[in-house]
């Protein structure tokens, strides 16, 4: 399934260096700029009118250039503080992010991108979110800024639908980027799976393919990173660990292997099911405490829900199974039985709602599913 894996093998030493201080930075210090879209906007009860940047990508990113030792700076198409898409403050990543001060009045003061100069950065990394779909797709600014800094030597990274800003951008021979290379993003089964609440100008898959883009895709929320030379994207934000390591390592810089969220191994464990299913299970059975079971349960509910062929299917009613066994949850209960009923077999998914009634009597979607199914 997998275009391409990255496998981190050498050790580091740990070198922090400050963000947005592009003029104090050594020269040898490799400098990465991070766009985010300007587009989010709140009402005044505090909630989304507008989509932005994903803060889970963001800080993930961040916490490997960090850690590497690359001076990050942040940009966006108005400057200012970006408006981030709802998140888990709580979440590992994001808690890191909010405790250093430095990287947070840093995102508070974001760069115009017409004021960037590109020649000062070894690399640009568009980071995701709906947002960049209604600004960076069509941001003269970062698109020159992508286009000199590749021409200069420089790489340039995307995650999940930061890959927008990569449209359009034509190289000083006319050609476009990202014509005849390999490169990831959002998926259109992800998009319909997941993309709810906006409506979105177009689908950045089919956008990306009119642009001569060899689209690499894998499974629906799975880890897929396409590396092609210098340029690197990522097609979700379980992407986005790797899709950073791999701009490290086109920098010469060692990876930092302690970087590994639980949230990315869990989806790496989901992946693992495909290949061999025995061994995958067992490292669960054997290892739980490592993984975000609801995490892994939600992802096989997807996966049953979307499946488009029969491996899809069958991994997903293994995922929700196995969790279900630890968690006992009546919603997991109902996602298996209709998963079973989706691969026509009516008889286990009868059998399993009636053992499940009587585990939750009061559960009225099992209560009505079974009734639908014996009438």
């Amino acid at each position: 399934m997998k275009q391409f894996i990255i496998k981190v093998l050498v050790p580091i030493t740990l070198v922090f260096t400050s963000i947005n201080a592009q003029s104090s930075e050594t020269e040898s210090t490799p400098a990465v700029l991070m766009v985010l879209s300007s587009y989010g906007e709140k009402g005044d009860d505090g909630q989304l009118v507008k989509p932005g940047y994903e803060f889970d990508e963001m800080s993930k990113s961040y916490l490997v250039f960090k850690a590497a030792g690359v001076a990050v700076t942040f940009a966006s198409p108005n400057g200012g503080e970006p408006i981030a898409d709802k998140f888990d403050k709580n979440k590992t990543y994001n808690q890191a992010f909010l405790n250093d001060k430095q990287a947070v009045d840093s995102l508070a003061s974001t760069l115009k991108l017409s004021q960037v100069e590109p020649a000062k950065f070894d690399a640009v990394y568009v980071v995701g979110g709906k947002g960049p779909m209604f600004d960076l797709a069509t941001n003269s600014a970062v698109k020159d800024i992508i286009r000199q800094v590749y021409e200069n030597k420089g790489i340039v990274g995307a995650v999940c639908h930061g890959p927008a800003a990569l449209l359009d951008v034509k190289l000083s021979n006319g050609d476009l980027l990202i014509a005849d290379k390999r490169v990831s993003a959002f998926t259109n089964e992800e998009e319909n799976a997941f993309t709810k609440k906006w409506q979105l100008p177009f689908m950045l898959a089919d956008k990306l393919a009119e642009n001569g883009a060899n689209y690499q895709q894998d499974g629906l929320m799975l880890n897929q990173v396409s590396v092609d030379g210098r340029l690197i994207t990522g097609q979700n934000p379980f992407s986005t660990t790797d899709a950073a390591k791999a701009v490290v390592v086109k920098l010469g810089l060692p990876v930092p292997q302690h970087i590994d969220f639980k949230d990315d191994r869990t989806i790496k464990l989901a992946e693992a099911f495909f290949n061999n299913r025995e061994a995958a299970e067992q490292e669960f059975i054997a290892n739980g405490e490592r993984y975000d079971a609801m995490l892994l349960a939600m992802l096989g509910l997807y996966q049953a829900k979307h499946a488009t062929r029969q491996i899809e299917l069958d991994i997903g009613i293994t995922l929700m199974e196995l969790v279900q066994a630890k968690v006992n949850h009546p919603m997991l209960d109902t996602a298996i039985a209709k998963a079973y009923l989706d691969k026509s077999d009516t008889q286990t998914a009868v059998k399993l709602l009636q053992t499940s009634k009587a585990k939750f009597p009061d559960n009225e979607q099992i209560a009505s599913l079974l009734l639908t199914l014996s009438e």
